[in-house]
This record gives structure tokens, sequence and C-alpha cells, in this order.
């Protein structure tokens, strides 16, 4: 027995060779594409089919489209791609196992750049880390600005390896798991919690000033453990 054939949609047809138009370099970014009404006549096609073409290179991030005016070529950056993951992202968080999968990522994520920033930080880069510690310490006994510090320090190791993809990345991550830092954190009215998670950060710091690949990601991925942990037992205690 033969599996069915699907039959493509126009506006497939039409998304696809405008795509290949675009790959190619025939429409640059910022070109505007033809008209709706060029097109239709290029393709032989309705409008219906025009729409959803351009529909599917938006969701791409191949156009963008605005009310009135032609389509217009854009070039889809790293943070359209991770951001077009993200409902399917919370559904996964929301998965049993989901949370724990995420905190795995995330460890193995960080704990590399932990271990790229070692190997190959500027002497530029340490200076900024360090400040991002020192905002993280004046912060202890400010729980909003403690958080927003702790998301700048995590953010700088992102940052070195001068990779848009990995910005992204720990930004998609950032607010992925922010239900579990604000857990975590709690109403932080222990200062041996703001103590705690700074120490962390400053083994962390140390293992990257040194040059010390292995310590600086032990360091993370300690860290990121603690926080995994501290969260299951909230959340099981509730």
């Amino acid at each position: 027995m033969h599996a069915a054939i699907r039959r493509r949609k126009l506006y497939e047809e039409v998304a696809d060779d405008l795509e290949r138009m675009i790959q190619d370099g025939q429409y640059a970014q910022a070109d505007l594409l033809p008209s709706e009404r060029d097109l239709m006549r290029h393709y032989g096609v309705g409008r219906p089919a025009i729409r959803e073409a351009l529909f599917h290179l938006r969701k791409m991030g191949l156009v963008q489209i605005r009310s009135g005016e032609r389509a217009r070529v854009s070039r889809p950056t790293p943070e359209f791609v991770i951001g077009a993951l993200s409902g399917t992202a919370r559904h996964m968080l929301a998965a049993p196992g989901g949370v724990e999968e995420f905190q795995d990522a995330r460890a193995f994520f960080e704990g590399g750049l932990a271990r790229h920033a070692a190997a190959f930080a500027t002497d530029d880069d340490i200076a900024e880390f360090e400040a991002a510690l020192a905002a993280n310490h004046a912060a202890i006994g400010d729980l909003k600005r403690f958080r927003e510090t702790d998301v700048a320090f995590h953010y700088v190791l992102a940052v070195i390896p001068g990779n848009s993809i990995f910005t992204a990345i720990h930004a998609a991550l950032a607010d992925w798991l922010l239900e579990q830092r604000e857990t975590t954190l709690g109403p932080a009215h222990d200062p041996a919690l703001y103590d705690t998670i700074y120490e962390a950060h400053r083994a962390i710091f140390e293992g990257v000033a040194s040059r010390d690949p292995d310590r600086a990601e032990a360091a993370m991925r300690s860290h990121l453990d603690y926080i995994a942990r501290r969260y299951k037992t909230i959340v099981e205690g509730r």
C-alpha cells in the first residue's frame, strides 16, 4: 500500500519561491516585495494565497508586514528565532519533569560559558565581570535589585564569546526560568540567602579571573545545582 501524497497548497508554492529569491539575493534586506496585486498577477493566484504566503514568510522572520504597506524583506535575528520557541518552551516547562530538564540545559549552557570565559576572557571582560559582581554585592538586602544584578552577572558570561545566539539563548532561559528564580529567592528576608548566592557568584568570578576553566565550570554547576535543589524543596513543601 502506498502512502497518500499530500498536495501542496498554493500559498506554500508562492512562499517557497519568494523564500528562494530572498535567499538568492534577488530581494535584499530592507527591499520591498512587489505589491499583492503584482504578486497575484505573477503567480496567477488569488489574494488569499498571496497573503498566506506573506504571513508564512513573516513567521520565518523573512519579511515585515505593516498595514497598508508592501511587505519588506528582513533578516531573522537570534532573538526572533528563540522567541518563536517561547510558546513551545512554556508547554515543555509545564510538563512533568519540564523544569528539571530546563535546569539541566541551563547548567550545561552556563557551565560552558564559564569555562569559555576562563579560557578566553580579555582583561576588559574580567573588569566588566568584576563590576557585575560588585553590583550584585551592593544589592544585598534589596530583592528587586538583587534579582536584576543576578541576571546581569550571568549575562556578562553570555556576552564574552561575542556570539549573538548565546546572548539570545541566555535571555530566553532567564525568561523561561523566571518563576524558578522568583521562587528560589522568595521574599528573601533571610540575609543568609543573599550571602549564599553572592558567595557562589564570587566563586564563579574567581574561577574565571584565575583563568581556570575547570574551577569556573565547577563553581557554576555547584551554584545552579544549589538553586535547583532549593527550588525543588520549596515547591515540594507547598
